[in-house]
């Protein structure tokens, strides 16, 4: 019996585990892009219905007269910022503010992190076309600038 016992692994019992870590590795990191873009569509959907409740609530706030509008207004809101900042109530005598928003939600897939909340959303007028939005002088509906695709195949313009 020889003193010199081998210990270890052989250089070919090496690289073929770092050989199968590797493809493990490949193979896990597209599930992972794909979980993490599933997470910000998630984000996206939340941050589109959370406006589109808020729009509507200031929309429905003016037709039941707690907000003054003028003849030649539409009824939703001029920006997306007064969402949050609050309307005086025209029916409370104290004239306290009614909030439709805590707060602006941000474009999950916006780019740039110095630009406001608000400004990371494409904004639609009540006089725009639903196949053509263009912004106005209010909004009634809000849209991702993200020219990306989701994973349904939809771009996120239309969600």
């Amino acid at each position: 019996m020889s003193t010199n016992a081998h210990r270890g692994f052989t250089l070919i019992e090496m690289l073929a585990a770092v050989a199968i870590v590797a493809l493990l590795a490949g193979a896990a990191a597209p599930l992972f892009e794909v979980s993490a873009r599933r997470v910000k569509e998630a984000e996206l959907r939340s941050a589109l219905r959370t406006l589109r409740e808020g729009i509507d609530a200031y929309k429905q706030a003016v037709d039941e007269g707690r907000i003054e509008r003028r003849a030649d207004e539409s009824g939703y809101p001029r920006s997306l910022e007064v969402l949050a900042s609050g309307v005086e109530d025209a029916r409370d005598p104290q004239k306290r503010k009614i909030y439709f928003l805590r707060r602006i939600p941000r474009d999950p897939f916006a780019t740039d992190a110095a630009l406001p909340a608000a400004a990371t959303w494409g904004q639609r007028s009540y006089a725009s076309p639903p196949m053509a939005p263009t912004a106005g002088d209010d909004i009634f509906d809000v849209y991702s600038l993200s020219a990306r695709v989701g994973l349904n195949g939809v771009p996120y313009r239309e969600w």
